[in-house]
């Protein structure tokens, strides 16, 4: 069995985040989200990874590399615009060959993995297996609707009046036979070649199609809520640890600081991380904090944030619920005492002012 990790889409609900990065590479716990997917699917037993990459390939490969710091073989298939999960299919068709596969869209989350998935395909190996959750607004997935057996009987992607309020989850288990249900297709309303027209044609034409609901955390990490919310839910399971120096400061719960952070004079309140060359003085930093290398906060205060690589805070009170983007430069002004919930795509600057 092989795996094809979908990594080409542009993100355009994490701007202005992925303005100037990938969506794929926005870090949860400090941890890019596909690398969570890559680690999944190691853990699976799959060894030989496609991975679908747009106009980012640069930036996604330079993180991945050649898949061995996960043990995995990884060849790049590029894709010239991002026109649907079973373009990525065609694309794909002489990289996977005849073999089984699992699809896995690289911003997704999926507690505990995909060993149980892949393992239940391979024991019964239907022509397509796929995964649903039950969604409160199902009108911005692909839908599932089931008979009274629990089998599926139809698929429709982002339908306005949804049958169902069963999602596809971003996982998908395929044999060859998915290949020739793709060939058949024809461009959706959206100018796409849609997975779910595929997984549909297999069902017309008599194939096994099974689902699976999801009794699991899984999350498209594809906006900002979303984004913290699995920051949280990671941080949740870290156990706490401290390597990094703290000079009179306290940390409560589990904290993690890695070597070559600094915490001074400040209060942390787990689960939150610290990462190396990070420096923390006079400050607050709340329950479910996720601060990235070589960040300086200085008389402030954070919680359940986000922030990137290289940001600075000085003087703010108080940042909550936020995704602070690399390099970015907040200032505060005096009596500036309101809390704020800021989105700041990379390299911004901003002062808050009371």
């Amino acid at each position: 069995m092989k795996a094809l990790v979908l990594a080409g889409g542009s993100g355009s609900r994490l701007r202005p985040i992925t303005h100037t990065s990938a969506k794929q590479l926005v870090p949860v716990a400090n941890k890019p989200v596909l690398f969570y997917g890559l680690e999944s699917i190691a853990q699976a037993g799959i060894r030989e990874v496609g991975v679908v990459v747009g106009e980012t390939a640069s930036e996604i490969e330079a993180a991945v590399g050649d898949g061995s710091q996960f043990g995995l073989d990884v060849t790049y298939l590029p894709q010239e615009a991002p026109l649907g999960l079973a373009h990525a299919v065609h694309i794909a068709r002489d990289y996977l060959g005849e073999d089984d596969f699992v699809m896995y869209l690289g911003d997704n989350f999926i507690v505990g993995g995909v060993s149980d998935l892949v393992q239940r395909f391979r024991e019964r190996r239907p022509d397509a297996q796929i995964m649903l959750t039950q969604v409160s607004d199902p009108r911005a997935f692909g839908v599932v609707e089931l008979d009274d057996r629990g089998a599926v009987i139809g698929l429709e992607e982002k339908p306005e009046h949804p049958r169902s309020d069963l999602a596809l989850v971003g996982v998908y288990l395929f044999t060859s036979r998915v290949h020739e249900a793709v060939a058949e297709l024809k461009p959706s309303w959206r100018g796409e070649l849609e997975i779910t027209d595929a997984i549909q044609e297999l069902i017309d034409s008599g194939c096994r199609v099974e689902a699976t609901q999801v009794s699991g955390y899984w999350k498209d990490t594809g906006n900002v809520a979303d984004m913290l919310e699995v920051n949280r839910l990671v941080l949740d399971s870290v156990p706490g640890r401290c390597e990094g120096r703290v000079d009179s400061s306290e940390l409560v719960g589990r904290v993690v600081v890695e070597e070559g952070a600094t915490v001074t004079g400040s209060r942390i309140v787990g689960p939150a991380v610290i990462a190396s060359g990070t420096h923390i003085r006079d400050s607050y930093i709340g329950p479910f904090t996720s601060i990235d290398r070589n960040c300086s906060i200085v008389d402030s205060e954070v919680e359940y944030s986000i922030v990137l690589r290289g940001a600075s805070m000085t003087g703010v009170r108080r940042v909550e619920r936020s995704l602070i983007g690399r390099e970015v430069d907040v200032t505060a002004s005096a009596g500036a005492l309101r809390a704020h919930r800021l989105v700041l795509g990379d390299h911004s600057t901003m002062q808050v002012t009371s």
